[in-house]
């Protein structure tokens, strides 16, 4: 994205809000498209869901999931600017959830409650996926069933814990994104 902008919420109470969004190298906010085509996936079960978003730049994931009836949200973002943004944006919709404003891999290293939705859309030039996917299964992040929304570089392979399994995908442009459930049992056995 070229120059400070808005983003659209496209659905739920909030549908039509337009998010402030910072000038800032690098930020890559999800298109209007696949964040319809995401949160078309996920209708079933958003209502009422614990749900992260790590890496949440712009927040539009998480606020999109607030938007469909998300019962909690935390957000986590390093970036002073996008975290400021965000408040900013939360308060102004009235909506309320935790942001929590540090590096994603430090932050998962604590301890929380189990998230039952993850948006996972780190920026593109630091290459945390296989650390921030490792550390949300070995934390305790993840309930037993949780849905992980992955974001990365359409050429890019990433190595995921063998419990994610692939439930959707598609590509945008240089974009690929993908819908993971998590399944601790082998579906053979």
């Amino acid at each position: 994205m070229n120059g400070s902008g808005r983003i659209r919420i496209i659905g739920g109470t909030l549908r039509n809000s337009r998010l402030d969004v910072p000038d800032l190298p690098g930020l890559r906010p999800t298109t209007d498209r696949v964040r319809e085509t995401l949160f078309n996936w996920l209708q079933p079960v958003i209502e009422g869901s614990r749900c992260l978003d790590l890496y949440a730049g712009t927040g539009a994931l998480g606020i999109e999931a607030l938007s469909r009836g998300a019962a909690m949200l935390t957000f986590v973002e390093r970036e002073p600017k996008l975290v400021a943004a965000l408040k900013a944006n939360l308060a102004r919709l009235k909506v309320e959830a935790s942001v929590v404003a540090d590096d994603a891999s430090r932050w998962l290293k604590g301890g929380g409650k189990p998230f039952e939705v993850v948006f996972m859309d780190p920026p593109f030039a630091d290459g945390e996926w296989e650390k921030g996917a490792a550390l949300l299964e070995e934390g305790g992040w993840l309930s037993d069933s949780a849905w992980i929304y992955v974001e990365s570089p359409r050429a890019k392979d990433l190595a995921l814990p063998v419990t994610w399994r692939p439930h959707r995908q598609g590509q945008a442009g240089d974009v690929a994104y993908a819908l993971y459930r998590r399944t601790l049992s082998d579906p053979l056995s």
